[in-house]
Protein backbone atom coordinates (compact mmCIF):
# COMPACT_ATOMS: atom_id res chain seq x y z
CA UNK A 1 0.00 0.00 0.00
CA UNK A 2 1.27 3.07 -0.81
CA UNK A 3 -0.78 6.12 0.68
CA UNK A 4 -0.09 9.70 -0.28
CA UNK A 5 -0.69 11.89 3.11
CA UNK A 6 -1.35 15.52 2.34
CA UNK A 7 -2.73 18.72 4.15
CA UNK A 8 -2.14 22.68 4.65
CA UNK A 9 0.48 23.92 6.90
CA UNK A 10 -0.41 23.79 9.94
CA UNK A 11 -3.01 21.45 9.46
CA UNK A 12 -1.61 18.80 11.91
CA UNK A 13 -0.37 16.32 8.89
CA UNK A 14 3.02 15.63 10.58
CA UNK A 15 1.06 14.76 13.49
CA UNK A 16 -1.20 11.97 11.62
CA UNK A 17 2.32 10.75 10.28
CA UNK A 18 3.95 9.98 13.69
CA UNK A 19 0.41 8.07 15.09
CA UNK A 20 0.61 6.15 11.19
CA UNK A 21 4.33 5.26 12.32
CA UNK A 22 3.32 4.01 15.01
CA UNK A 23 0.95 1.50 14.26
CA UNK A 24 3.20 0.45 11.89
CA UNK A 25 3.47 2.39 8.63
CA UNK A 26 7.15 3.32 6.74
CA UNK A 27 6.88 7.28 6.49
CA UNK A 28 8.39 8.85 3.59
CA UNK A 29 8.67 12.75 5.07
CA UNK A 30 9.09 15.02 1.44
CA UNK A 31 9.87 17.86 3.79
CA UNK A 32 12.73 16.00 5.59
CA UNK A 33 14.07 14.82 2.18
CA UNK A 34 13.29 18.05 0.57
CA UNK A 35 15.90 19.74 3.10
CA UNK A 36 18.23 16.85 3.15
CA UNK A 37 18.50 17.53 -1.43
CA UNK A 38 19.88 21.25 -0.10
CA UNK A 39 22.39 20.42 1.98
CA UNK A 40 26.26 20.32 0.87
CA UNK A 41 27.23 17.80 -1.68
CA UNK A 42 23.56 16.61 -2.09
CA UNK A 43 22.07 17.04 -5.22
CA UNK A 44 20.38 20.71 -4.83
CA UNK A 45 22.46 22.62 -3.42
CA UNK A 46 25.20 24.05 -5.87
CA UNK A 47 22.35 24.65 -8.10
CA UNK A 48 20.36 26.53 -5.53
CA UNK A 49 23.34 28.59 -4.70
CA UNK A 50 23.69 29.59 -8.83
CA UNK A 51 19.73 30.27 -8.71
CA UNK A 52 19.47 32.10 -5.66
CA UNK A 53 22.74 33.37 -5.01
CA UNK A 54 25.00 33.32 -1.99
CA UNK A 55 22.75 35.58 0.00
CA UNK A 56 20.94 32.73 1.07
CA UNK A 57 24.56 31.20 2.57
CA UNK A 58 24.83 31.26 6.34
CA UNK A 59 28.49 31.73 8.08
CA UNK A 60 28.80 27.93 7.61
CA UNK A 61 27.79 28.38 4.31
CA UNK A 62 24.92 25.85 4.78
CA UNK A 63 21.57 27.12 3.06
CA UNK A 64 19.26 29.70 5.04
CA UNK A 65 16.17 27.85 4.80
CA UNK A 66 14.24 30.87 6.29
CA UNK A 67 16.37 33.17 3.81
CA UNK A 68 15.48 31.47 1.01
CA UNK A 69 11.82 31.07 2.33
CA UNK A 70 11.24 34.62 2.45
CA UNK A 71 12.56 35.14 -1.17
CA UNK A 72 10.61 32.28 -3.02
CA UNK A 73 6.66 32.53 -0.56
CA UNK A 74 6.27 36.07 -1.58
CA UNK A 75 7.53 35.52 -5.50
CA UNK A 76 5.79 32.62 -7.48
CA UNK A 77 8.43 32.39 -10.53
CA UNK A 78 11.16 32.50 -7.85
CA UNK A 79 9.27 29.74 -5.84
CA UNK A 80 8.63 27.55 -9.23
CA UNK A 81 12.65 28.01 -9.87
CA UNK A 82 13.28 26.39 -6.41
CA UNK A 83 10.97 23.96 -7.45
CA UNK A 84 12.33 22.75 -10.64
CA UNK A 85 15.70 22.08 -8.63
CA UNK A 86 14.55 20.59 -5.67
CA UNK A 87 11.60 18.02 -6.78
CA UNK A 88 13.58 16.08 -9.52
CA UNK A 89 15.60 15.38 -6.89
CA UNK A 90 12.86 14.55 -3.76
CA UNK A 91 11.23 12.22 -6.38
CA UNK A 92 14.69 10.88 -7.44
CA UNK A 93 15.20 10.17 -3.57
CA UNK A 94 11.97 9.03 -2.75
CA UNK A 95 12.17 6.05 -5.19
CA UNK A 96 15.28 4.90 -3.59
CA UNK A 97 13.54 4.19 -0.50
CA UNK A 98 10.49 2.39 -1.74
CA UNK A 99 12.84 0.57 -3.86
CA UNK A 100 14.40 -0.81 -0.59
CA UNK A 101 11.46 -1.90 1.54
CA UNK A 102 9.59 -5.08 1.03
CA UNK A 103 6.49 -5.07 -1.07
CA UNK A 104 4.12 -5.41 1.62
CA UNK A 105 5.11 -2.22 3.56
CA UNK A 106 2.56 -0.16 4.15
CA UNK A 107 4.50 3.10 3.19
CA UNK A 108 3.43 6.76 3.76
CA UNK A 109 4.08 9.59 1.63
CA UNK A 110 4.14 12.68 3.51
CA UNK A 111 3.99 16.17 1.22
CA UNK A 112 2.29 18.91 1.51
CA UNK A 113 2.07 19.65 -2.44
CA UNK A 114 0.19 16.17 -3.62
CA UNK A 115 -2.98 18.28 -5.04
CA UNK A 116 -0.75 21.32 -6.62
CA UNK A 117 1.71 18.75 -7.85
CA UNK A 118 -0.91 16.52 -9.19
CA UNK A 119 0.40 13.50 -7.25
CA UNK A 120 -2.87 11.62 -6.19
CA UNK A 121 -2.56 9.35 -9.31
CA UNK A 122 0.64 7.67 -7.94
CA UNK A 123 -0.90 6.38 -4.84
CA UNK A 124 -3.06 3.58 -3.89
CA UNK A 125 -4.99 5.89 -1.86
CA UNK A 126 -4.65 9.54 -0.07
CA UNK A 127 -5.70 11.10 2.79
CA UNK A 128 -6.23 14.52 3.49
CA UNK A 129 -5.87 16.26 6.71
CA UNK A 130 -8.13 19.21 7.00
CA UNK A 131 -8.05 21.56 9.57
CA UNK A 132 -9.98 25.48 9.97
CA UNK A 133 -7.61 28.33 9.80
CA UNK A 134 -7.85 29.78 13.15
CA UNK A 135 -6.27 26.11 14.75
CA UNK A 136 -3.65 26.24 12.10
CA UNK A 137 -2.89 29.68 12.32
CA UNK A 138 -2.21 29.28 15.88
CA UNK A 139 -0.04 26.46 15.36
CA UNK A 140 1.96 28.00 13.25
CA UNK A 141 2.86 30.64 15.43
CA UNK A 142 3.21 28.64 18.28
CA UNK A 143 6.01 27.10 16.06
CA UNK A 144 7.63 31.02 15.76
CA UNK A 145 6.13 31.92 12.30
CA UNK A 146 5.21 35.62 11.61
CA UNK A 147 1.73 35.92 10.41
CA UNK A 148 2.92 37.76 6.98
CA UNK A 149 5.03 34.66 6.01
CA UNK A 150 1.99 32.29 7.13
CA UNK A 151 -0.31 33.64 5.03
CA UNK A 152 1.94 33.71 2.17
CA UNK A 153 2.42 30.35 2.63
CA UNK A 154 -1.23 28.80 3.18
CA UNK A 155 -1.81 31.50 -0.03
CA UNK A 156 0.69 29.67 -1.90
CA UNK A 157 -1.12 26.06 -0.89
CA UNK A 158 -4.36 24.41 -2.52
CA UNK A 159 -7.31 25.14 0.36
CA UNK A 160 -8.84 22.20 2.11
CA UNK A 161 -11.98 22.11 -0.43
CA UNK A 162 -9.36 21.69 -3.39
CA UNK A 163 -7.71 18.90 -1.49
CA UNK A 164 -11.05 16.91 -0.69
CA UNK A 165 -11.48 16.50 -4.58
CA UNK A 166 -8.57 14.16 -4.10
CA UNK A 167 -9.13 11.97 -0.83
CA UNK A 168 -10.09 8.79 0.03
CA UNK A 169 -10.02 9.63 3.22
CA UNK A 170 -9.99 12.80 5.17
CA UNK A 171 -8.70 13.46 8.74
CA UNK A 172 -10.69 16.37 10.33
CA UNK A 173 -8.39 17.74 12.90
CA UNK A 174 -10.36 20.17 14.74
CA UNK A 175 -10.90 18.19 18.05
CA UNK A 176 -8.37 16.55 20.80
CA UNK A 177 -5.46 14.22 20.07
CA UNK A 178 -7.60 12.11 21.46
CA UNK A 179 -10.33 12.46 18.37
CA UNK A 180 -7.05 12.67 15.85
CA UNK A 181 -5.70 9.54 16.81
CA UNK A 182 -9.05 7.18 17.07
CA UNK A 183 -9.73 8.65 13.48
CA UNK A 184 -6.51 7.97 11.65
CA UNK A 185 -6.57 4.37 13.73
CA UNK A 186 -9.62 3.62 11.78
CA UNK A 187 -8.11 4.45 8.27
CA UNK A 188 -5.00 2.66 9.72
CA UNK A 189 -7.11 -0.58 9.83
CA UNK A 190 -8.80 0.16 6.41
CA UNK A 191 -5.20 0.15 4.71
CA UNK A 192 -3.70 -2.35 6.40
CA UNK A 193 -6.16 -5.27 6.39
Amino acid sequence: MYLGLSGGIGSGKSTVAKILADLGAVVIDADVIAKEVLEPNQAGYQRVIEVFGESILDSDRRIDRKKLAELVFQNSDELAKLEAIVHPAVIARVAQIRNSLPESTVVVYDTPLLFEKNLQGQFDKVLIVVTDSEHRKARLIERGLEITDIEARIANQATDAQRRTVADFVIENNGSPEQLHDQVTKVWQQISA
